[in-house]
């Protein structure tokens, strides 16, 4: 906007940050903003696309891209997650505002209101087949609906506290959740019984991801025969991000101990990488990557600054992390 303001920060590695602003002083005779910087910071390229800024005095320079979309009416308040289907042609989302909402991916149409838990809904994912979510919430319930007609189809009880994240074996016959109660739990969806307390840790259970575990990797065995409501839990692998600052790796059918990581702070989320490689984020910053082989020392420690990490996801060679600044 005319006279409207943007916020600059530039960080080097052990450096203190630079920060400075834009303002723009209306338009050029093309119909492009004219972008003035504050000391230390200078506009390059802008076009109705982007704005392109460098910091001389760190030699940095940085390319801003407009949105290609905004979606500003599907929530009034904070997203807490979201999730796109397989096929890419619907997204749910949760938010501060109550709701959990099924809108097309492609223009932001809002196609179906999920109404069902009590208080807030923490978190919300599509099954591979992208028709069916599955949703935990604070009121200690996990709930499975159609994409189709917002029916719930199945609700999961057994809970002592909220569910702070879920995982979905292979195809989704079987899934999972993790609870303030310290516990996480397996659940046959076909007869939407708990098939199994996977782990009983004390301590809330922030996140949690399942995975082919390194075919070397020792599983243990399981006390009993699984049931045969269990499908496709065998050679996997579950991944605790735990309050009490420890990572856990349970094996799934076994529900055996596999390794316990003491890191820095709560760790919040955790993710697979490959059978071998895994992700942790913690309250204080840290991002640990870790070999399941050998989880006595990290492989290394990302630390970009003090916010909590909230969430990983593996992209291409790497992987993104949001944190909470």
């Amino acid at each position: 906007r005319d006279e409207g303001e943007a916020w600059l920060s530039c960080r080097s590695p052990g450096k203190p940050t630079l920060y400075g602003s834009l303002t723009r002083r209306g338009l050029s005779t093309e119909g492009v903003p004219d972008i003035a910087a504050s000391e230390g910071f200078v506009v390059g390229e802008v076009t109705k696309k982007s704005i392109l800024i460098s910091c001389p005095h760190e030699n940095v320079s940085t390319k801003f891209l407009a949105p290609y979309t905004t979606f500003s009416r599907i929530h009034q308040k904070s997203i807490t997650c979201l999730d796109i289907s397989s096929g890419g042609g619907l997204g749910v989302s949760t938010s501060t505002d109550g709701t959990m909402k099924i809108w097309q991916a492609a223009n932001g149409e809002i196609r179906r209101l999920l109404e069902g838990h009590v208080y807030d809904v923490n978190c919300c994912r599509f099954f591979p087949s992208g028709l069916v979510v599955l949703s935990g919430g604070m009121d200690a319930q996990l709930k499975i609906w159609s994409a189709e007609d917002a029916s719930c189809v199945v609700t999961f009880k057994g809970h002592k506290g909220g569910i702070l994240d879920t995982a979905i074996v292979d195809r989704g016959r079987n899934v999972l959740s993790c609870s303030r109660d310290g516990t996480a739990r397996l659940w046959d969806c076909g007869k939407s019984a708990c098939l199994d307390v996977i782990a009983d840790c004390g301590s809330p259970v922030n996140g949690i991801a399942v995975g082919a575990a390194d075919n070397s990797l020792n599983l243990g065995m399981p006390e009993e025969p699984p049931s045969e409501r269990e499908i496709g839990t065998e050679g996997k692998i579950l991944l605790l991000a735990r309050e009490d600052k420890k990572l856990q790796g349970v094996g799934l059918q076994s529900r055996q101990p596999v390794f316990l990581f003491d890191g820095s702070d709560a760790f919040n989320c955790c993710t697979f990488l490959s059978s071998t490689y895994i992700l942790a984020g913690t309250q204080d910053g840290n991002i640990y990557q870790l070999d399941v082989r050998n989880t006595n020392a990290p492989i290394q420690v990302v630390h970009r600054s003090g916010a909590p990490v909230l969430s990983l996801l593996p992209y291409r060679d790497g992987f993104i992390a949001s944190q909470g600044n």
